[in-house]
């Protein structure tokens, strides 16, 4: 039985500028974004393989879209790519994640930076650009991202995105790049809270604060409202041991000017790592607008560690982030938004039991399988 397509995409991207001129226009903007959304999510990773697709597609694409003069070439995707508006491409991904995702209360959203690694460019001596993406841990879902200004860095874009997402009731982290009072009360100004690494040269913050764990846990934490939580795992030759610390109720007594947004808490994560005989051991301390215990503050850092396996692993391995040579203008950015539609829609796809890549393998053999992950926007 044929299934027939249920894309929306058009719902979502109608408000896109189109950047060519009228006269030279030989394919809709809505088919070339429709086809290029359909191929990554088979797994292309280039503008040839896009057109490859579409060319052993069209008829089944056919049904469903105009293609007036049939499928552009790679090199019409290329040009369309790279002149459109990152920024506006952007907000129709966010508008589309937003229709089918509802944030749930305590969802942890890790925000966190990532190079795309292919798109530096020697000759042209264009830097490999950054992009910071906003991630629900549970869901598993990019709910947003933007590109990191080439004479910038994270700081600049992390409040960008923040501006763009809906976070109220969700614990937001974010490591110490983002550990700035201006970020802090953007957070809680959606109604959210918050877990943010300390860096050392965060002024006086960081030194007291690791003063007073330290003090509070030498003196068996007398009058003071705290509780710790512990985790150990074992696996491939390591044994690992996370002991955590949470101090609520300090925010006054380190912040009495309350220049941080709604400070309330300090936290403390000790990781003692036993590999191959050798044993380390690192410490990190954290403030927090929770005012809850350790277990769910050891929840939120764990959920933002394991953004590097749940987003960053697919992108570099099932989706070949970066290895992707695509560079030229606005193309390296607007191709990272493709590759997150993919990564979001096979993702919530449920039925098949397997790992995004198989996902993407199927999607490419099996129409009636692209429709029903398609159909899940």
């Amino acid at each position: 039985m044929k299934l027939k397509p249920k894309i929306t995409i058009a719902d979502h991207f109608a408000m896109m500028s189109d950047p060519r001129i009228d006269r030279t226009k030989r394919h809709k903007l809505i088919d070339i974004l429709t086809i290029s959304i359909c191929a990554v999510i088979c797994g292309a990773d280039s503008w040839v393989a896009i057109e490859t697709y579409g060319c052993a597609k069209y008829e089944w694409l056919k049904t469903f879209l105009e293609l007036p003069n049939g499928i552009p070439s790679h090199d019409t995707f290329a040009r369309v790519f790279a002149q459109l508006n990152p920024q506006q491409f952007q907000e129709c991904f966010i508008s589309w994640m937003k229709s089918v995702y509802k944030i749930t209360e305590g969802e942890v959203v890790a925000i966190d930076g990532k190079t795309l690694c292919g798109s530096y460019d020697h000759n042209s001596e264009q830097n490999a650009i950054q992009i910071v993406s906003a991630w629900a841990t549970t869901n598993k879902l990019v709910l947003g991202q933007v590109k990191v200004d080439s004479k910038s860095n994270e700081i600049t874009a992390i409040p960008e995105l923040l501006k763009v997402l809906e976070l109220s009731g969700c614990i937001v982290t974010i490591d110490a790049m983002g550990c700035q009072k201006e970020i802090v009360k953007l957070i809680t100004q959606q109604s959210a809270d918050y877990v943010i690494t300390l860096k050392k040269n965060q002024g006086n913050l960081y030194d007291e604060v690791e003063k007073l764990i330290k003090t509070e846990i030498s003196t068996g934490f007398k009058g003071i409202q705290h509780s710790t939580y512990k985790t150990e795992e074992t696996g491939h030759g390591r044994h690992e041991i996370r002991n955590y610390v949470m101090l609520t109720g300090v925010g006054s007594q380190l912040d009495p000017d309350s220049v941080w947004s709604k400070f309330s808490s300090v936290g403390m994560v000790e990781s003692v790592r036993s590999e191959y005989g050798k044993t380390t051991v690192e410490t990190r301390y954290f403030i927090s607008s929770l005012e809850s215990k350790a277990e769910q503050f050891a929840n939120s850092i764990r959920s933002h560690w394991g953004i590097e396996n749940s987003l960053h692993w697919v992108l570099d391995v099932a989706l070949r982030e970066d290895d992707c040579r695509i560079r030229k203008n606005n193309a390296p950015q607007n191709f990272a938004v493709l590759r997150q539609i993919a990564v979001n829609l096979l993702g919530k796809e449920k039925r098949v039991k397997r790992g995004i890549k198989n996902k993407q393998f199927l999607a490419a053999m099996d129409n009636n399988y692209l429709v029903r992950v398609l159909a899940l926007a």
